[in-house]
């Protein structure tokens, strides 16, 4: 391997339909961190949606055409604990009575990272281009969280954005509400969920309310919005990387 891995850089779902300067974001961070990064374009869902379902036989042909794509890189990495989370965890399981594919799958999570946890625990990144003068605080996504240990590497990142201020909220771990499907199936339970995280994050004075999830961004953001929550909802990456030119998630773009 050399002293410039290549990188495939899994999109994820959510940023390419939602918020595509998180992907830029990624791509700038990465290659600061001295990768080559490239998009594979073969690249399909990671199969989470159907997973959390039960739908195992969709969830299955999604990985087998998602491994071979990522498998000519050096690293994977997603701006997303959850879509890593699949990768990693969740994709060597579902092979069990096939050898091969398993083995396939279980080289790729080897690779396979979350954003946040590669730049610190791989490449040992400090140089973080962004500044920005404001007040955050910080959610802890459960995928991330749970099944990747992400919980140190943004803290570590987001203190050496110049003139950033971060402060804890008294419960970061605890679910927004969002869990895929689970905001569908118990929308009473999850808007209750959400709105306690909101009440958290606002405490803190901070007027800006980070995580490295979209899942979860889109989730606060939009029971904010309705709130009419003074709170603006940014993924990290943004923050990290300096690239600040879109409103933050939920908000219009003037003129809109």
């Amino acid at each position: 391997m050399s002293d410039r891995p290549r990188v495939a850089l899994f999109v994820t779902c959510l940023v390419d339909l939602f918020r595509p300067t998180v992907g830029l974001a990624a791509v700038e961070l990465l290659e600061a961190a001295g990768c080559r990064v490239e998009v594979p374009e073969p690249q399909v869902c990671c199969g989470q949606p159907a997973f959390n379902s039960g739908d195992r036989a969709t969830t299955e042909d999604l990985a087998r055409q998602t491994i071979p794509a990522l498998e000519p890189y050096d690293y994977v990495v997603a701006p997303s604990g959850s879509c890593a989370g699949m990768l990693r965890t969740h994709f060597p399981e579902l092979f069990d009575s096939d050898p091969a594919w398993k083995r396939r799958a279980e080289a790729v999570a080897a690779k396979s990272f979350e954003l946040l946890s590669f730049l610190v625990d791989v490449r040992g990144f400090t140089q973080v281009p962004g500044a920005l003068a404001a007040r955050a605080t910080y959610h802890d996504s459960c995928s991330g969280l749970r099944e990747l240990g992400v919980k140190a590497q943004p803290r570590r990142l987001l203190a050496r954005v110049a003139g950033l201020e971060l402060v804890e909220m008294r419960r970061p771990e605890v679910c927004c509400g969002f869990g895929g499907t689970f905001c569908v199936k118990y929308p009473e339970v999850s808007t209750r969920m959400v709105d306690d995280k909101l009440d958290d994050a606002e405490a803190t004075g901070a007027e800006l309310l980070l995580a490295g999830d979209l899942g979860c961004l889109l989730n606060m953001a939009g029971r904010a919005a309705r709130r009419g929550s003074r709170l603006a909802v940014r993924h990290v990456a943004e923050v990290l990387a300096g690239r600040l030119e879109e409103p933050p998630i939920g908000r219009p773009r003037e003129g809109d």
